[in-house]
């Protein structure tokens, strides 16, 4: 997995994290294209261990892939319900 955090004015922050072969692929579900990109889900491998803490501690998180939405319901961030299908990959959001 891929793991960045932004830095938001303010003292905020928003934890995006992407599955290491999604990096670099543009997805499409009807009107809706998102392509995974170095810019916003980074480019250092991330290990579970260092995604859960991520995850675990955000308040604010941006994820796609089967893995890390695995992980964000393990740790009860989201609910399956709550993601959306692109390309038959889950992506979520999540403020908490």
């Amino acid at each position: 997995m891929y793991l960045k955090i932004h830095k938001e004015p303010g003292g905020g922050t928003v934890v995006a994290v992407c599955d290491r072969e999604l990096l670099g692929r543009t997805l499409t579900e009807g009107n809706i294209e998102i392509t995974i990109s170095e810019y916003f889900y980074g480019d250092v491998p991330a290990s579970e261990e260092e995604v859960r803490y991520a995850l675990a501690h955000a308040s604010n998180a941006n994820i796609i892939g089967t893995r890390v939405v695995e992980i964000a319901i393990s740790l009860g961030c989201i609910e399956r319900s709550s993601c959306l299908m692109i390309d038959s990959v889950p992506h979520a959001q999540f403020v908490q």
